[in-house]
């Protein structure tokens, strides 16, 4: 269903969509169509995302060039952050975001779209669902999935998978 809509858009409007996600969502007020691409977007990224940690061990996976440089101020920032198991308070509470907005920030110009919403994992043992699903930044998503990789915390969803096959 989800591919239906961008379908209906036809290749002009598909063009034009594709143009108008890559601008800042400030650049935009409410509009709904916007709002369907994006959510579009960032679902088909965490389905492509759990898919690639379905199918190959997580542990070996480099998500960017930056992954040290990431993975190493993300665990220098935030030493004991539950990544296991997020809190939507890990995230979006205002003290959180005190720290994370820095963070995040440091990465401006290095990560492409750095602050683009992106759908993350609360439990990092479960698949993507409403109920195990937060909206975060690329940087955020990147930070917490290459520690849960480098982690080992991923490989329960790998070797579910790989059981099953």
């Amino acid at each position: 269903m989800a591919s239906d809509g961008l379908a209906s858009l036809g290749p002009e409007g598909a063009s034009a969509a594709a143009h108008a996600l890559s601008l800042p969502a400030d650049a935009y007020g409410n509009d709904p169509r916007l709002e369907v691409m994006w959510a579009m977007k960032a679902y088909n990224h965490a389905e492509v995302y759990f898919n690639l940690i379905s199918s190959v061990d997580p542990k070996f996976l480099k998500l960017t060039k930056l992954d040290d440089k990431i993975y190493s101020s993300f665990r220098e920032t935030f030493k004991d952050l539950d990544i296991k198991l997020l809190k939507p308070d890990d995230l979006k509470s205002d003290q959180a975001k005190e720290v994370w907005r820095p963070f995040c920030n440091q990465f401006e110009g290095l990560i492409e779209d750095f602050n683009y919403g992106t759908l993350l994992r609360l439990d990092c043992q479960k698949d993507y669902t409403e109920e195990n699903t937060i909206f975060a930044t690329r940087t955020q998503f990147f930070a917490i999935e290459i520690a849960r990789n480098r982690e080992g915390l991923n490989t329960a969803v790998f070797t579910s998978k790989s059981a099953k096959s």
